[in-house]
């Protein structure tokens, strides 16, 4: 990788690469863009094959947090935070104290919170080391209620802009992952009277859901064969690809994971396919929602109608993306630029210095 010219590419400002030797802790922060205020994304645990995978999801990550914040109407720029490691140690706590200092170093341009692979409880030992942390037990918590509360009315609004109708009953629904946010979004759907099939690599969450909601369960490598209405990925990323695309058998792809389409190509093959893609990073912001809530002193009512707001949000992508023939996920993008431009651009009042305090 050649990396000053991948981070101009991407239009990074910042990487920080983290070494503590007494607690084991390897990690990555990267610092996409602050235009529209701190950078905000959370702590990825995984053990990546190599330290310039760990850097590529790292950059692919604080990318997307950038515009899914602008889409959402945040006043938070984007980054993200990769641990390189087994995230099923329970070794954690100066592990994660550890990646707290890293955090606080920065000065407040980069604010942590849970991600793939870390719990809150993990955000409670961050917090012992810097204030630079969201997602805490004893503020917000876990935010994948909220997540899927956004990612059911992002599936909504594209049954809407598909069928011409939001109500899922009768609908058939594949879901990629049973993890807290697959979870509760597979009851919302049961809720509203859909049907579905899922599959996770684990299977006491698979049980889980079955148990809650009387789904059916698929080997994970045939969950992409399934005949349904709508492909719900909420696992891991890069699922959208050479592979798996010819083997979608449904109308909608609508779901929680970040980064799903592996390349942008993918997301263009969709289209030429006729299968209605929900940008993620739009359907997704439910989290980002809750944990700026936390920033911002909102109430859970209040985080829970701004994510109501996603189902709209779709809506408008779908329509910019219908009036100027571009792919879903490129609409989500302009919507993205413009908000990030526009506040670029505002007249600065001077003077701003000297302001020391």
């Amino acid at each position: 990788m050649r990396l000053f010219d991948t981070l101009s590419d991407m239009g990074h400002e910042q990487v920080v690469v983290c070494h503590d030797r007494a607690s084991g802790y390897r990690g990555i922060i990267a610092i996409h863009d602050t235009t529209l205020g701190p950078a905000l994304g959370g702590a990825r645990f995984w053990q990546y094959a190599s330290d310039e995978a760990a850097l590529t999801d790292a950059l692919r990550l604080s990318r997307g947090m950038t515009y899914k914040n602008a889409v959402a109407g945040l006043n938070l720029g984007g980054g993200k935070a990769v641990i390189i490691g087994d995230n099923r140690t329970p070794h954690r706590e100066m592990l994660f104290r550890a990646h707290g200092r890293f955090v606080d170093s920065l000065g407040g341009r980069y604010i942590t919170a849970e991600d793939v692979g870390t719990t809150v409880e993990d955000m409670d030992f961050v917090h012992m080391e810097t204030t630079h942390v969201t997602g805490i037990v004893s503020k917000s918590g876990d935010p994948s209620s909220v997540t899927a509360r956004g990612v059911f009315h992002a599936i909504r609004a594209s049954a809407q802009q598909r069928w011409g109708s939001d109500r899922l009953e009768g609908r058939r629904v594949a879901i990629q992952g049973c993890g807290n946010v697959g979870f509760h979004l597979a009851a919302e759907l049961t809720k509203a009277g859909a049907t579905l099939v899922v599959s996770d690599i684990d299977a006491r969450k698979v049980a889980r859901v079955v148990e809650a909601t009387g789904a059916t369960v698929v080997a994970s490598d045939d969950i992409y064969r399934q005949q349904a209405d709508i492909f719900a990925p909420c696992a891991l990323g890069g699922i959208i690809n050479d592979t798996t695309l010819p083997e979608l058998r449904v109308e909608i792809v609508a779901g929680a994971a970040n980064n799903q389409l592996l390349e942008d190509r993918h997301g263009d093959e969709l289209a030429s396919r006729g299968i209605l893609y929900a940008p993620d990073y739009v359907a997704n912001a439910g989290g980002v929602i809750n944990v700026y809530s936390e920033l911002t002193g909102w109430d859970r009512q209040r985080a829970l109608r701004k994510a109501d707001e996603i189902y709209h949000t779709i809506l408008s992508v779908y329509a910019l993306a219908a009036r100027d023939g571009i792919p879903t996920y490129r609409a989500a993008d302009r919507v993205a630029e413009s908000r990030i431009q526009a506040v670029r651009a505002m007249v600065r009042q001077w003077p701003q210095y000297p302001n020391k305090e």
